[in-house]
């Protein structure tokens, strides 16, 4: 195998695929990027046996073959080599060595055979649809921050992406919580999906298919079996495994009869959470919110390191509340609020409590209170 291409286009294609990779590996050929050559293209394969990345780069192929190479050694050599530098890949098998050039620079690598490399088996995908960029971005976006990082809870370990009934008919839902949070997210419905049968997305894909999403316009072929999802751009696919367990049945915990309703400037109630948070001791980061007509008083109260108390104009007319919150909890979903105004609708002090953002009620997050 013996390609050139421009380092710009190498870095992106590679540094996809290293960050798959798993750093400790027991399996040495983990640890590898397949890199296969042929007409026009390089094609950049990773995995770690539960997500495969597969990036697709133009490149001038003088011999076709195809190799495996340390991901994330590739990705520190072709980082630091300077910008606008084409790269020579040359691969000699009978030696085991991959030869890197640019300009005057040029690396050996070992290598391992391509044989050993293990390529995920494509499913059966039962489901098949397209969506923009920007409506997957939205929907794991502003739910991701909500799932559990408790491994005997695995299935809380992702978002659960499905078919719902919403307001106005069937919706794109993504769903995450980890038993104190709780995010609720819809998209209209692409065409195509509505047969999709309901998956857990892992929180690592999660986090892989954010690197597909940064155009807005582009569409995003989805593929969803019962074991599988796939997401795919002309240039990348990334398959992963779902998470193996049903999600719980999320429609109990999102109350229905919280009619004490507060309105406030999201940013304001972010900036005025973080400041009084700060004298609070890290482990309980507890704060308390007094309620009263067309007033918050934010309050924290730590013995040991001080008290702090902010009070902001809102739009409140119910009666009198007192009620406590864990501080990063109310930062996380303030921050979601891409509107003005955040909408709060509290019952009592023990009871949970629901947020949206102004009028729209696409977008819904439910908090756990706090004892303060």
């Amino acid at each position: 195998m013996k390609v050139s291409i421009e380092r710009a286009t190498l870095l992106k294609a590679v540094s996809q695929a290293q960050s798959v990779v798993e750093r400790r590996n027991t399996i040495p050929i983990l640890a590898n990027v397949l890199i296969e050559a042929e007409g026009n293209t390089v094609t950049f394969r990773a995995t770690d046996l539960d997500i495969e990345v597969l990036d697709k780069a133009p490149g001038m192929v003088e011999r076709a073959g195809a190799t495996t190479v340390s991901a994330v050694t590739l990705h520190e050599i072709v980082r630091k080599l300077p910008d606008g530098a084409m790269v020579q890949l040359a691969d000699d098998g009978a030696a085991g060595r991959l030869t890197v050039t640019a300009g005057k620079s040029n690396f050996n690598l070992a290598t391992l055979p391509k044989e050993d490399f293990p390529v995920m088996a494509s499913s059966e995908y039962a489901t098949n649809f397209s969506a923009k960029a920007e409506v997957l971005r939205r929907l794991f976006d502003k739910s991701k921050f909500a799932i559990s990082t408790e491994e005997t809870r695995y299935y809380l370990n992702g978002v659960y992406m499905h078919v719902a009934d919403g307001e106005d008919g069937q919706v794109l839902r993504c769903v995450a919580t980890d038993g104190h949070r709780l995010a609720r997210i819809d998209a209209p419905l692409p065409g195509n999906a509505e047969a999709m049968p309901g998956v857990i997305v892992p929180r690592k894909t999660v986090n892989e298919m954010r690197k597909l999403l940064d155009e807005d316009d582009m569409d995003i072929a989805v593929s969803v079996s019962e074991t599988k999802v796939r997401f795919a751009t002309p240039n990348i696919t990334l398959t992963s495994k779902v998470i193996d367990g049903t999600f719980p049945d999320y429609s109990r915990v999102i109350p229905s009869g919280n009619t004490r309703r507060l309105e406030v400037d999201a940013t304001d109630f972010a900036k005025a959470v973080d400041r009084v948070a700060t004298v609070s001791s890290e482990r309980s980061r507890a704060v308390k919110l007094q309620l009263d007509e067309d007033r918050l008083i934010l309050s924290v109260n730590a013995p040991d390191s001080g008290a702090a108390e902010e009070e902001l104009a809102v739009a409140y007319a119910d009666e009198p509340l007192e009620i406590g919150f864990n501080a990063k909890y109310l930062l996380e979903i303030a921050s979601q609020v891409d509107r003005e105004n955040a909408v709060f609708m509290f019952n009592s002090s023990g009871d949970p409590t629901l947020m949206r953002e102004g009028s729209d009620t696409s977008a819904v997050y439910v908090v756990m209170p706090m004892r303060v």
